[in-house]
């Protein structure tokens, strides 16, 4: 064996170094491509969730009147005043019964009111959206109904009708 076979000058040489630079010079680059894709990071992030303060639901206020008047064996709107005190928007999605209606101060002898509340359907049509820090007149229409069974001592008297409504952002 010749010990200078390994040491050949030429262009068969310089062929063969460009080819292996070459491949050489791929498999680094198809490596760095394949970290650059199939990095993976870790890190963590934190939220906080804010509290819905309560919507307050209120019937007559000064100012607010009924468009229609409740008699015997009738029916007539209930009004309702959404109070908003949140920093965004609610809606009103559904008005629910919370107990039996009862006659004003005024009327201590209006003991059987024959009232009642006949809630809407769920979710509120149309929808009432309640602005922030503000509040809304709802009209529910027809919703209170007066049977034949009131006392006389129920004329003229403002009935309450104690309701619960669900709002959602």
């Amino acid at each position: 064996m010749k010990p200078t076979r390994w040491l050949k000058t030429g262009p068969l040489l310089i062929a063969k170094a460009a080819a292996m630079a070459a491949v050489l010079l791929m498999v680094l680059g198809v490596g760095t491509a394949y970290a650059y894709w199939s990095t993976i990071g870790i890190g963590s992030g934190s939220a906080s969730s804010g509290t819905m303060q309560t919507v307050l639901v209120d019937a007559f206020v000064s100012g607010d009147s009924p468009a229609t008047s409740l008699v015997p064996g009738g029916s007539a709107d209930v009004i309702l005043r959404a109070s908003n005190p949140n920093g965004f928007p609610v809606r009103a999605y559904s008005v629910a019964v919370n107990g039996p209606a009862t006659a004003d101060a005024a009327h201590p002898q209006c003991t059987t009111t024959g009232v009642t509340f006949n809630p809407p359907a769920s979710p509120l049509s149309p929808a009432v959206v309640v602005p922030p820090n503000s509040s809304v007149l709802i009209t529910l229409p027809g919703a209170a109904t007066m049977s034949a069974a009131s006392q006389s001592a129920c004329q003229g008297s403002v009935f309450r009708l104690p309701v619960t409504m669900a709002v959602r952002k």
